[in-house]
């Protein structure tokens, strides 16, 4: 009867598992393959089998090592510090703010999120331009202004990114802050301790979990970030923010170097299991 019941189960799930495998295992299996070869778009009858020397030529190749160094400070940046503590900050106030007010924030918030990439990248574009609001603002409060796309690139493509996906973590941390027992708190305030002591000892560790799935979340979506910058900069000026992606689609579609292209995609997915690992890590252990 056990058996009979299981072979029940395995009999459901076989269609699932066939289309995981078709659709999400074969191609992933293929771009394994395709990272060791050297095949082009172009100019190229066969491919052949080339090794490791796609991910050789990766680490001896400055402009890769300038893509990952600015992935890194594009991530930190935008995810690490910007999403994740603007989210949290705006969730605590929101606890806080009249039903109105919360209302009208929560909207603005979550229309930057909703927004295509692509329009958000053109928002932005404007927004930074020379030409741009920021500047017609600095030139109204009688502050010089300058061509921010061209002289911080990087930081303005990182507040883009922020200004669009600090939503999702004031969603996480609005839902995490509800579930805080109020009388811890009121009995922490009855004792003396100040709001940011409150923060600190008492929601901070209470609300960790939810501190490191919004970090994974949140990471994993910003190594992945291409529309946003590529509307705002295109990586320019030169190539002082062209992050993986980016390095990525020039090496494969531009350059017609498939092969190098699908081993620098397979080095970021390493990039963001590695940042998944370190956060599993502290979700697994306890406070």
């Amino acid at each position: 009867m056990r058996r009979r019941h299981r072979t029940t189960r395995a009999l459901t799930l076989a269609p699932a598992l066939v289309l995981l495998l078709l659709f999400l295992a074969g191609p992933i299996a293929y771009c394994v393959y395709i990272a060791f070869t050297d095949l082009q778009l172009t100019g190229q009858a066969h491919s052949s089998f080339v090794g490791f020397d796609n991910f050789r030529r990766a680490f001896h190749d400055d402009a890769f090592l300038n893509a990952v160094w600015l992935t890194l400070v594009f991530t930190v940046l935008s995810s690490l510090i910007g999403q994740n503590t603007l989210g949290l900050a705006l969730a605590a106030l929101m606890k806080r703010a009249s039903r109105p007010v919360r209302t009208l924030t929560g909207g603005v918030v979550i229309t930057a999120w909703v927004l295509p990439e692509v329009v958000a990248g053109f928002l932005l574009y404007a927004f930074f331009r020379r030409e741009g609001t920021l500047n017609a603002i600095l030139e109204r409060l009688h502050l010089p202004g300058q061509n921010w796309l061209f002289t911080l690139p990087i930081l303005a493509v990182s507040f883009a990114n922020v200004w669009r996906g600090t939503a999702f973590s004031m969603l996480v941390y609005s839902a995490a802050l509800d579930e805080i027992p109020s009388e811890i708190t009121e009995a922490a305030e009855v004792d003396g301790a100040g709001g940011w002591r409150r923060m600190w000892h008492i929601t901070l560790p209470m609300i960790r979990r939810s501190i490191g799935t919004n970090l994974m979340l949140n990471t994993l979506q910003t190594l992945s970030v291409f529309g946003l910058i590529w509307v705002m900069t295109r990586g320019g000026p030169g190539d002082r923010s062209q992050t993986l992606p980016l390095f990525m689609y020039e090496q494969a579609f531009q350059n017609s170097m498939i092969g190098y292209g699908t081993a620098v995609a397979l080095l970021l997915l390493l990039v963001g299991s590695l940042f998944s690992v370190v956060y599993l890590r502290l979700l697994r252990t306890e406070v």
